[in-house]
């Protein structure tokens, strides 16, 4: 089974612009999210895919390997999907350009859900962690995930889901963690299929796969990292990196 990374890396962030060319320990982010990814030894290959030129030559100088994309996209998704069209691939881990402390133990478990799929019943993995700080579960900026018994998404939301209509129940709170693991017909699929509905109210690509009947197995972990999404968050990395 081969299995590659790709980092999707836009330079444009909407919220934090040119975030992944930030200094971080004296390397921009997106070169340390490459060397963390590298550094992890899961994959046959890691990429960063990119519409930056500035990105692109950043991480060939540092001796990585870069593609750039030719067409616009919407999602990390359909830029990862042109990316590999005509790979030889099997598993494809989208690890976010903007997540600099990605590291082994986590991104494992992902890989492990398809090693114990003979059926190939899943068509992508991701991550969820416990969170119980009420800010943060009311944050539309963190994502929520409900699953069932077995741990397969149910939905996605940026509300916070379940509503607490009975406050005497214990309610668990997952944040989505946005690295993903494809198997590379789900994302083909995905890059064909149209935005619907739900996918365009909550702009979560994942709800995507869900309202076209996709399997999301997701996989809890405790490893919280960075999320480097603003220039505060940029300082709470260069703090523990340091």
């Amino acid at each position: 089974m081969k299995i590659i990374a790709m980092i999707p890396a836009r330079y444009a962030a909407s919220r934090f612009p040119g975030k992944l060319m930030k200094d971080l320990g004296g390397k921009p982010v997106i070169v340390r999210t490459y060397q963390a990814a590298v550094a992890t030894k899961l994959f046959d290959e890691v990429y960063v895919v990119t519409d930056s030129t500035r990105i692109c030559e950043t991480i060939e100088k540092e001796g990585g390997k870069a593609i750039m994309s030719q067409e616009e996209h919407e999602t990390g998704s359909d830029r990862i999907a042109e990316a590999v069209a005509n790979m030889e691939v099997d598993i494809i881990v989208n690890v976010q350009g903007d997540e600099p402390f990605t590291e082994r133990e986590s991104l494992e478990s992902v890989l492990n859900v398809f090693k114990d799929d003979p059926e190939e019943e899943i068509d992508l993995a991701s991550l969820m962690t416990r969170i119980t700080d009420k800010k943060e579960i009311n944050n539309p900026n963190t994502v929520k995930v409900i699953v069932d018994r077995r741990n397969f998404a149910l939905y996605f939301s940026r509300s916070p889901i379940p509503y607490p209509r009975d406050e005497s129940r214990e309610i668990r709170y997952f944040k989505h963690k946005g690295i993903y693991a494809f198997r590379k017909r789900a994302l083909l699929d995905f890059r064909r299929l149209p935005m619907l509905e739900l996918e365009a109210a909550e702009k979560i690509e994942a709800i995507r796969y869900l309202e076209y009947g996709k399997k999301i197995k997701m996989v809890e972990t405790e490893v919280t990292g960075i999320e480097i999404d603003t220039p505060e968050d940029l300082e709470r990395a260069k703090a523990l990196w340091s």
